[in-house]
């Protein structure tokens, strides 16, 4: 029997573990943003065409590289971040398995322009799957630009699987937040097709929030500190009042590097554990420090998760540490049986004397006194007289009934057609056919000749707005209400360029905007479904449906705002309705298209025959 195991050629190694490294454009911007803060870089500017498809750009003022490293940089395995095994529990830098460079050039044309301080002229490498075209002298400043092209040109079924270009273009945004919140001491700048997308300057670490999420960030957000010999624990917590629908503003960092941990999730939220609403989540944007021995950062391809050797500790550690910050900043409630606040006195009342009070007497006030004269023994006159009591009040009505008007024999010639005041807008008639009542606030029961239909009235009311809805996008443009004042909200500028992909179907749904800047959007109208004080948690709930789903083309874009718009503003379960609102949705459940699921495919009734009950007393 012949051997049949055998080495791989190199393209081929290259591109299986440019399957690990590189899914998306994204990730090649990660890897070269690393590079970058490895070689110390402290300007970095990213330039992406259509979405990294076409054309990714990265370019530092970094150390550099010498001639020899620019060739090496390209080879498996290669790096200058470690040497021996050992490193590996001592890592302070990003890139360190060798593997980012080579695996990019195997699937994309790569050409790479640095230059390092000794060198007098700097050094251009062109690669095409990981086959080097030319490798020339050129006149570069200090540092290294790296620009990828046509990404996956020879790999289609890969290519084929990338999203749209709004997609990709959220998650290279994505990454860029990740790499900018952890590096606020390095000047970042993002351009797409042209148009800059961030620019965000050396500062610190806080303003550097403020600066990708949006002006009104800085007021929601509170100090969280803490130093012990485990960790080192700093950064921000989001106050309570401004949890959101989505997950999107929660950051995890650990030695500088964005991680993902579930775990250390849950200690956020148990610290928060009472202060918020249902279904919301806290922003946080934490940084712990920790020896680089105590974790293992690399179990995973992209390195977002780490493995710690004492999770337990770090657990309750990070839960007190956000606890204590909210009650030291007078966030949650705290609990003082020592002092009253309210009898704290003001710090200006020290210097002040005691006054006397005043009582002010009516010395001639006698309640003794009669009507017709001053009491006895007294002789003076008071202040004080009463009204003259109204005895013949009787007198003023006397006579009605017998008096006679000069028009009383016309009116007796008017016939007027008479009829029951009752309190009820329904006739006796109309009230004794509703055949529907509601069950636990949740469920619509009513009666059929067969039997009895039980209605989720969420899921009824849910399917109704969605046809509703997707009639207004595709067909009709829908009724608005217009605002006596414009509402003005503030987003972040991921959620702002997600807003204007969506403008155009949520104007035909009954929005009017009428502005849409960097951080901030100002509606002047709204559906007449919804209230004024609905519209920013509908508009939340419907980015993190986005951000969640992600849809690839215009059909799906348009069903998944449907759905999520529908399922914001249904009637939701809790809610008691009237027996003509309960009417109301039944009717219009049967006038829909498809009145057995809703949206997200899942029953809406169940009906229960005579039959059914029959056999349920046997």
């Amino acid at each position: 029997m012949s051997d049949v195991i055998q080495l791989l050629p190199d393209h081929v190694a290259n591109q299986i573990a440019a399957g690990e490294v590189v899914q998306r454009p994204a990730s090649v911007i990660k890897e070269l943003l690393e590079n970058a803060i490895d070689a110390q870089a402290s300007v970095i500017q990213v330039v992406i065409k259509d979405a990294g498809k076409t054309q990714i750009q990265v370019v530092d003022n970094g150390l550099g590289m010498s001639l020899t490293d620019a060739r090496m940089a390209f080879e498996r395995h290669a790096t200058s971040k470690i040497k021996a095994a050992e490193d590996l529990f001592s890592l302070k830098t990003k890139g360190f398995r060798g593997e980012a460079l080579a695996s990019i050039a195997a699937i994309a044309h790569v050409e790479l322009k640095t230059k390092n301080e000794e060198g007098e002229i700097g050094t251009c490498i062109k690669i095409e799957g990981s086959e080097v075209i030319s490798q020339d002298a050129c006149v570069c400043k200090q540092g290294t630009s790296v620009s990828v092209k046509n990404l996956f040109y020879n790999i289609p079924a890969r290519r084929n699987f990338l999203k749209s270009d709004a997609v990709e273009t959220r998650h290279i945004i994505d990454e860029f937040q990740r790499v900018a919140l952890a590096h606020p001491q390095i000047n970042f700048s993002l351009f797409h097709n042209g148009s800059e997308l961030f620019q965000l300057p050396e500062t610190n670490l806080r303003q550097r929030i403020t600066n990708i999420f949006g002006g009104k960030t800085n007021e929601k957000l509170v100090p969280v500190n803490e130093d012990t010999e485990i960790v080192e624990i700093s950064g921000f917590v989001s106050k309570p009042e401004f949890a959101k629908k989505s997950r999107g503003e929660q950051f995890f960092f650990v030695n500088n590097r964005f991680i993902k941990s579930p775990y250390l999730n849950h200690a956020i939220s148990a610290a928060f554990e009472g202060l918020l609403k249902e279904r919301t989540y806290p922003g946080y944007f934490l940084y712990l420090n920790v020896d680089p021995k105590s974790i293992d950062i690399n179990i995973h391809p992209t390195k977002t998760e780490i493995k710690f050797d004492d999770e337990h500790s770090l657990y309750a550690i990070l839960r007190s540490a956000v606890k204590h910050s909210l009650g030291q900043f007078n966030v949650a409630p705290v609990l003082d049986f020592d002092r009253d606040s309210s009898l704290d006195t003001p710090y200006d009342y020290k210097d002040k004397g005691p006054e006397v009070p005043k009582v002010e007497v009516d010395k001639n006030f006698n309640p003794f006194k009669n009507e017709g004269g001053s009491s006895g023994g007294s002789g003076r006159q008071t202040h004080y007289s009463k009204k003259a009591p109204a005895a013949s009040w009787e007198s003023l009505y006397s006579g009605i009934k017998d008096q006679e008007f000069s028009g009383g024999n016309q009116l007796e010639q008017i016939e007027v057609e008479s009829e029951e005041v009752s309190g009820s807008l329904f006739d006796k008639k109309e009230e004794e056919e509703k055949s529907t009542f509601q069950l636990q606030k949740k469920y619509i029961v009513s009666t059929l000749k067969s039997g009895i239909l039980v209605i989720d009235q969420h899921r009824a009311h849910t399917r109704i707005l969605y046809e509703e809805m997707l009639k207004n996008i595709t067909i009709s443009a829908a009724v608005s209400q217009q605002l006596l004042f414009p509402l003005k909200l503030q987003f972040s500028s991921n959620e702002i360029v997600m807003l204007k992909e969506l403008k155009d179907s949520l104007e035909q749904t009954g929005f009017v905007f009428s502005a849409l800047e960097k951080d901030f959007i100002e509606i002047s109208g709204i559906p007449t479904l919804i209230t004024e004080s609905e519209v920013e948690i509908l508009l939340e709930q419907l980015l993190s449906d986005f951000e969640n789903e992600v849809p690839d083309n215009g059909f799906s874009q348009t069903d998944l705002m449907a759905k999520s718009l529908a399922r914001s503003m249904a009637v939701k379960s809790g809610t008691i309705l009237n027996n003509i609102e309960q009417q109301h949705i039944v009717n219009r459940l049967f006038a829909c298209k498809e009145p057995s699921v809703n949206p997200s495919n899942k029953s809406v009734f169940v009906t229960l025959t005579v039959d059914e009950l029959d056999k349920k007393f046997m």
